[in-house]
């Protein structure tokens, strides 16, 4: 019998990125790979990348310097490891990649990694493989499905791909020509994927997408949905007790997403809805295609539909040409909306993008102050939100044992990280919790209901029981 070879997986980035990471699992399993923590102990070891942080490439460099020793110890060792470079930096840098680090066996965009078993094949015979181009066929059909075990493995939370790419080029991103045009999936084939995750005891789906709610999927009748209609469809989904999505562009919110939050009990009231300015001309400069003013309208109307919303957001500080008055209307922004959570960045060019070729004005000093100034607002308004629910009761999905012992850690409606000491058959339910205090983040509560007004355990939910 032939022992099965070793597989790790390192990711960069984006949700996209942690969800492509476990379907490149399921692609190859069946062609006798497992999972290793451990990469010097691999067969094969991918770096799954992002090309949207600052020095993106560079890490990825350094770490295939890293891994280079560890292929040339598995060589004196009788042992042949190969290196897959996967992801956003694949797509990009293509032959770069080989050039620079030779140690590299499979070079594969995030578009094509369902041909990595071929590309793995070719490589052994031909020393490289490399294939960065937009296949015309979608990735998805030639996947192969997650084991039971393995969706049972990865808990009670999962992602799930509903679209792909971006059509907006904003002027600093790199995902249009990284991830392509938007693609949206069909609806039976996400309903079919949904539904197999419930079976096997998955509560909670964040649907993701490059630009989410851009959504426009193939109905069962024969129409296209929007994302609003595809949230009510998989509401009705026995075993899916909590939906998300995540990440928004402020000009496709229609009218059926915010119907679904008004109607959708399933459905989190915490909407991830970037911004990255709160000023005109930098939003312009952006080619963000909204002004403030707009992004103000829409928050407004999610509100109107469901007054518990809550929201996080990202901001680009140090945009090139960005003025101090520019930079105070952000701060005016973040203050008239109040933010359960935000994300901040100092402005990186990345190669290739219109952006970079304009000409920076902002020093690295004035974006670090910057930068910190945002970001105590940010975090003067997550504490706020936060301390505000000390002593009420809140609904919580119980995820995973925490490091104390004797502790159950879950979330909230809003992500919060919720403690409390109990079994852990209460994994996988959604019970009501008294917050007594926050260590920083974090909750910590006491189960407020009787054990036997609880739902039936997760291993009951997965078994049909």
């Amino acid at each position: 019998m032939t022992p099965p070879r070793k597989l790790h997986i390192k990711s960069y980035g984006c949700q996209m990125n942690v969800y492509d990471a476990q379907r490149m699992v399921d692609t190859l399993a069946p062609e006798g790979f497992v999972e290793t923590a451990n990469a010097e102990d691999a067969d094969l070891v991918i770096l799954n990348t992002c090309h949207i942080r600052e020095k993106a490439s560079e890490k990825v460099y350094s770490e295939l310097g890293r891994l280079r020793v560890a292929k040339d110890e598995a060589a004196r060792e009788g042992r042949a490891m190969q290196i897959a470079v996967a992801g956003c930096v694949a797509q990009a840098e293509g032959e770069e990649i080989v050039r620079r680090a030779p140690t590299v066996d499979v070079v594969v965009g995030p578009q094509s990694y369902h041909h990595l078993p071929e590309l793995l094949k070719r490589a052994g015979h031909e020393g490289r493989a490399i294939e960065t181009e937009f296949p015309a066929a979608d990735k998805f059909g030639f996947l192969a499905q997650p084991r039971p075990d393995a969706i049972r493995a990865r808990g009670i939370s999962a992602f799930v791909t509903v679209q792909e790419g971006c059509d907006k080029f904003c002027t600093f991103c790199v995902v249009p020509y990284t991830r392509g045009s938007e693609v949206s999936r069909p609806v039976t084939k996400i309903v079919d994927d949904v539904k197999r995750l419930a079976d096997n005891g998955v509560r909670e789906l964040t649907l993701i997408g490059q630009n989410v709610n851009a959504y426009h999927g193939d109905g069962p009748d024969g129409k296209s949905w929007g994302l609003g209609q595809l949230l009510e469809r998989l509401a009705q989904i026995p075993g899916v007790a909590r939906l998300r999505y995540s990440t928004s562009h402020p000009r496709d919110v229609d009218d059926g997403l915010i119907a679904a939050h008004r109607d959708l009990d399933a459905l989190m009231p915490f909407v991830h809805l970037p911004v990255q300015s709160g000023s005109d001309r930098i939003l312009a400069a952006m080619n963000r295609k909204h002004t403030a003013d707009d992004y103000r309208r829409v928050i407004d109307r999610f509100r109107s539909a469901r007054q518990d919303i809550a929201f996080s957001s990202d901001f680009i500080v140090g945009f090139p040409g960005e003025s101090e008055q520019d930079f105070l209307a952000t701060l005016a922004l973040v203050t008239q909306i109040g933010y359960a959570a935000a994300y901040s960045f100092k402005y990186s060019a990345r190669p290739g993008t219109p952006a970079a070729d304009m000409q920076e004005t902002v020093s690295p000093a004035e974006m670090d102050q910057r930068l910190e100034r945002l970001q105590e607002l940010i975090d003067s308004q997550q504490s706020a939100f936060n301390k505000a629910a000390i002593g009420s009761t809140v609904d919580v999905l119980f995820e995973r044992p925490a490091r104390k012992d004797g502790q159950i850690v879950g979330r909230t409606a809003f992500l919060q990280p919720a403690h409390v000491m109990a079994s852990p058959d209460i994994i996988g339910q959604i019970l009501p919790v008294r917050i007594d205090s926050l260590e920083r983040y974090s909750f910590l509560g006491e189960l407020a209901t009787p054990r036997n007004a609880r739902e039936p355990a997760l291993s009951s939910i997965a078994t049909g029981a």
